[in-house]
């Protein structure tokens, strides 16, 4: 017989996971069907040799107050660590050399970082007019118009392939930074625009993604969806192999291959836009072409750990980001046992560097050994490491973070289009305003609210667990 529920989630990432919390906070029934053997997606931690290492996100930014509360209600804000006061130190690489990003108007006129010339183009930023409404614009093209080519070089241009590993000639500016879109539209100005927000961010609670604090935990990010899971208890279903999704007089029905039936009239898909196609729901074949069409550019991330002092330059900060126009073989690199105490045995060194993107996708498959040797030889030229790491670990993601690329409204568009015509199917992700956790947490709130708000105008009774 088939087990009832008022939802169905498929995917047991933070999306999905979080979304399930704030449904069953509502006194709703949930199931989260996730395909492999534990929770958290890309997020995942691991304690070896003395060293702890981050195989995916390695901060998070506390920009809304949804984080703080989560860790309340999950018991685990105790076990929060927030970053160092050094990892607001961050640099880029110029001429081989790592500059200071500067953070305060004096040292913005100091920095050799950029030139005079750039620094008095940044000046005429308020007289520049606004493009037109209907024009969409690559990032690129709008920080050229609005600040000049050397701030896209030096600024954007690492800070894309930073957050995105990506390529802002090919991002769209209203998608992948709607925010900075919006200060253009609603002030003139970015730099009018930015002192208007942080009024308004003033009152609502929220920081700025320059001002928040970083977190992460005594041992990891993992800590948080190891909560959430623990808290949604046996809500949530692991090695879990869908057979069928089908639509029913009532909702939806889920067979798995353990022959285990679901059925519920709401159903939410939270897994990767570029694995939705291998799902066997043949009713979404149209939504499958749309989400399968994202661009998701391979990653390699590298850890190398020190159990001695590296040698080369002070790591008194974040890390550093390596601009395109550098011609170097890696994205930038954390300087992780900077950024958290306690993560690598006394005296040692932790460093996270990352690998391919759009930038050169083909270097990120290149086999672990070949990886650790290129990325120890940029470390050695561009922070003079002298030591031999005792620890590499390496992690690829053939496919990693979702391009946010010009024309990505339609692709908005055409997910909404097929919600509205598939009552009760709700479509979730990083790949759906914003990449970041605090992003997907505060979707999954809303999220939990459209779903929770389809119930009720069904009028559909709440589910009680078999």
């Amino acid at each position: 017989m088939p087990s009832h529920t008022d939802a169905i989630i498929l995917g047991g990432g933070i999306s999905g996971l979080t979304t399930g919390f704030y449904l069953a906070e509502k006194g709703l029934c949930v199931r989260i069907l996730e395909k492999s053997s534990r929770v958290g997606g890309s997020i995942r931690s691991e304690r070896r040799d003395g060293f702890l290492i981050e195989f995916g996100p390695n901060t998070v930014l506390d920009t809304t107050p949804l984080l703080g509360e989560l860790f309340q209600k999950l018991g685990i804000a105790s076990e929060r660590v927030d970053a160092s006061p050094q990892a607001k130190n961050r640099y880029i690489v110029r001429d081989g050399k790592l500059h200071a990003l500067p953070t305060s108007p004096l040292a913005f006129l100091k920095t050799p970082l950029f030139s005079t010339t750039a620094k008095l183009r940044l000046l005429l930023e308020p007289f520049i007019s606004r493009a037109p409404e209907d024009r969409e614009e690559s990032l690129a093209d709008f920080v050229t118009r609005r600040i000049g080519p050397e701030f896209l070089d030096y600024a954007i241009n690492p800070f894309v392939a930073g957050v995105y590993a990506g390529d802002p000639a090919h991002l769209g500016v209203q998608s992948a930074f709607p925010k900075l879109h919006a200060l253009e539209g609603e002030h003139g100005s970015l730099i009018r625009g930015a002192i208007f927000s942080a009024r308004q961010r003033k009152k609502s609670g929220e920081s700025p993604k320059n001002r928040a604090a970083m977190l992460g935990f005594q041992n990891g990010l993992q800590t948080f969806p190891d909560a959430l899971q623990r808290a949604l208890g046996d809500s949530v279903s692991t090695t879990c192999v869908l057979r069928s999704v089908s639509r029913t007089a009532s909702g939806f029905s889920v067979t798995l291959e353990s022959g285990e039936i679901l059925e519920a009239p709401a159903l939410l898909s939270t897994v990767p836009a570029h694995s939705f196609a291998s799902l066997p729901i043949e009713f979404a074949q149209p939504l499958a072409t749309t989400l399968d069409a994202i661009i998701h550019p391979p990653v390699a991330m590298v850890f190398m750990g020190f159990d001695k002092p590296p040698g080369g330059i002070e790591r008194d900060g974040f890390g550093f980001l390596v601009p395109a126009k550098e011609k170097r073989q890696i994205l930038g690199c954390i300087w992780s046992s900077t950024v958290f105490d306690d993560r690598t045995p006394p005296g040692g060194a932790g460093l996270t560097a990352f690998v391919g993107g759009s930038r050169q996708p083909d270097l990120a498959r290149l086999d672990d050994t070949g990886l650790a040797a290129l990325v120890l030889d940029e470390l050695r030229a561009l922070m003079g490491i002298t030591a031999t790491p005792s620890l590499v670990a390496v992690q690829k993601w053939e496919k990693a973070i979702p391009q946010y690329q010009v024309g990505y409204g339609r692709t908005m568009d055409a997910i909404s289009r097929f919600e509205n015509a598939t009552p009760g199917f709700f479509v979730a992700g990083n790949f759906r305003g914003g990449i970041s956790v605090p992003d997907c947490v505060k979707q999954s709130r809303a999220m939990a609210d459209r779903i929770s708000d389809f119930l009720q105008s069904h009028s559909l009774p709440k589910t009680h667990r078999q």
